[in-house]
């Protein structure tokens, strides 16, 4: 059986219901679901912010996590959206309202996916810290 690839992913990670457990929960998850997510390699310091859009709601705890997989993107992707329903994400009418957990992809094998890296700090922080504690670069 031919050794399936290795996927670099920097995944930026957000809270503000019960935040310090669902955060630490969502590391949980990933560092134990070996299945799907190959190694937990490193996680940027947890970061306050005020909300983006909807203001009604707390402040976010936010993050960013350094992982490797076998998964594809999509895949992958995919399985992180079955970890925020099964952490009880709810996706509402306001999309950026409160939520138990949000983890989005930023980075892929070196390869920025989401435009938002440049705009808001709650993700570019915690995306800085691990491209620069782990000699990484984006493209």
């Amino acid at each position: 059986m031919a050794e399936k690839e290795l996927h670099q992913v920097i995944i930026s990670v957000g809270s503000n219901i019960d935040p310090h457990e669902n955060i630490s929960k969502s590391q949980v998850i990933l560092s134990s679901e070996t299945n799907y997510v190959a190694r937990f390699v490193d996680c940027a310091d947890v970061i306050e912010t005020d909300p983006v859009g909807y203001k009604e709601q707390p402040n976010f705890l936010n993050t960013a996590y350094l992982v490797e997989t076998t998964l594809e993107l999509d895949g992958f992707n995919g399985y992180l959206k079955t970890v925020e329903d099964r952490m009880g994400r709810l996706r509402g009418p306001i999309k950026a309202g409160p939520r138990a957990i949000d983890l989005d992809i930023i980075v892929w094998d070196g390869e920025l996916l989401e435009p938002d890296y440049h705009q808001f700090e709650y993700v570019s922080v915690p995306v800085d810290q691990i491209l620069s504690s782990n000699q990484l670069s984006i493209r």
